[in-house]
This record gives C-alpha cells, structure tokens and sequence, in this order.
C-alpha cells in the first residue's frame, strides 16, 4: 500500500515545501516524492488507465476498499510522478466523499505550484485530478 495520503499527507506536502526558498529546490523536492511511488506493474498500463491530457504518459489505477480509494499511479517523467505523489497525498486512501469535498484548488494554491509549472504540465495536473474525481464519483 503506498504511503501517499497516510504517512505522506498534503499538510506534510504544504509544510515541507514551505521550508524550501527557491524553486529549484522545491523542484528537486517534488521529484524526490515521485521516486517514492511504487512503480506500476506493465499489465497496468493500459489504454483505460491512461490519462489524457497530460504532455507525458500517466496512467492511474483504483481500487475501492472498506468503501476508501486507493489510487496508483506511475508516469514516464520524473517530475509527473512527483506531482502524482502531491496529488495522491491529498487523495489516496480517503472516501468517495471526501475526495469530492477536499479543496484542491486551495491545496495548490498554498502550494503555489500551478504558477511554477509550464501550462501543459498545469493542464496535466488538472487532468489527473479529473480523473480522480471521475472515480470517486462513480463509486
């Protein structure tokens, strides 16, 4: 199970970010969070797991357990896999409903992220998160 959204949460995401005074290093940060995410199994990638919208490849899993989602995610970018490991701190491991009630514009906002990413890899962003609440949605 990954540590993301347990042991890895968005206030410790917010706070730590917060430590940093240049963006090169909250960069270097965010990559560091990505090379914790576990890979994802090749038989997983797949056409349905892609996500599009995103300038590298994406591709997110879910699974729904004692009514949490649990979400996996792997990209071919360092970087991405950093900003998945940001989004899943805020997401994984929470119910349907308070995935669809958690402010993640506000999250990036105190991250100040959004205006440090290129438009694409902001739109990236914004599709992963789309399809995160897609999911819980549908659950």
């Amino acid at each position: 199970m990954s540590q993301f959204g347990t042991d890895i949460t968005a206030d410790d995401i917010v706070e730590t970010l917060s430590f940093f005074d240049n963006w090169e290093d909250r960069y270097k940060y965010i990559i560091d969070l990505g090379k914790e995410l576990d890979p994802l199994d090749d038989q997983y990638k797949t056409e349905d797991n892609f996500v599009r919208g995103c300038q590298s490849q994406v591709w997110l899993t879910h699974q729904i357990d004692n009514g949490r989602i649990y979400l996996h995610a792997d990209s071919d970018a360092f970087i991405v896999k950093g900003l998945l490991g940001v989004v899943l701190a805020a997401y994984n491991g929470k119910t349907p409903r308070e995935i669809l009630d958690f402010d993640i514009e506000q999250y990036f906002e105190q991250l100040n992220l959004l205006k440090h990413l290129s438009p694409t890899r902001g739109n990236g962003l914004k599709a992963m998160v789309a399809r995160i609440r897609d999911i819980a949605q549908a659950a």
